[in-house]
C-alpha cells in the first residue's frame, strides 16, 4: 500500500525482457489527478507504468501478460441530440453495441473525436481513465467485466493503468451495469 502523495513504483518486468529505460510518467498531473479521485473514493492505487503506450487493449493485456478481457476500456462516445459525453467502461475482448447504448440512453451516439474527449474527459486517447473527469460524464460499466476478479483500467497517461475489482470499478465511476457488448 501506498501512502497519500506517495507514488507506486514501476511495474517489475522480468529481467531483460525490455532492453531500454522506463520513462517517468508517474508525476504526469492527468495521472496525479486519477490517483487523487482514486483515494477520495477510499482506493489507495497502485498505478503501474508500462514500458510503452498502450493505446489499445491488446498492447496492455500484452504489457500486463493478462487476458484480454481484463483491460477496461474507457470509450467515449458523444450523445447525439444532447451533446453529452458517455464513458463505457467495456472489457477489451468485447465491443460496444450502439444502438443498444442508444436504446439505454434514449438518444443516437455518435464516435467522439480526440478534441471532445480531451474536452470533456481532460485525458488524451488511451489514457481516459474512469475517474478524474474535467467535466460530468455519464457512466456506463459493461457487465461482462464481472466474469473478472480483478480488471485492469487506464491511469490517466497512455503509458499507465491500475488494478481494481468490478465491484469498485461501478462503484468509483458511479456508473450503472449494462449489457452493451456486441
Amino acid at each position: 500500500m501506498y501512502r497519500r502523495g506517495s507514488v507506486a513504483p514501476a511495474y517489475a518486468y522480468p529481467a531483460g525482457l525490455y532492453n531500454f529505460p522506463m520513462p517517468e510518467v508517474l508525476s504526469n498531473p492527468s495521472v496525479i489527478r486519477v490517483r487523487g479521485a482514486l483515494e477520495a473514493a477510499g482506493i489507495t492505487p497502485a498505478i503501474v507504468e508500462l514500458p510503452g503506450a498502450a493505446r489499445t487493449a491488446q498492447a496492455a493485456a500484452a504489457f500486463l501478460r493478462c487476458d484480454l478481457g481484463q483491460i477496461a476500456n474507457s470509450l467515449v462516445f458523444r450523445a447525439e441530440r444532447s451533446g453529452d459525453a458517455v464513458l463505457v467502461m467495456s472489457s477489451g475482448a468485447r465491443r460496444v453495441d450502439t444502438a443498444r447504448l442508444a436504446a439505454i440512453l434514449g438518444e443516437s451516439v455518435g464516435k467522439a473525436d480526440a478534441r471532445f474527449v480531451r474536452e470533456r474527459t481532460g485525458f488524451a486517447i488511451g489514457g481516459v481513465a474512469p475517474v478524474g473527469h474535467a467535466t460530468r460524464v455519464a457512466s456506463y460499466v459493461e457487465k461482462s467485466l464481472a466474469a473478472y476478479r480483478d480488471v485492469w483500467a487506464a491511469a490517466g497517461h497512455p503509458q499507465t493503468v491500475f488494478r481494481l475489482s468490478y465491484d469498485d470499478l461501478l462503484r468509483v465511476t458511479g456508473g450503472l451495469a449494462v449489457e452493451v457488448a456486441a
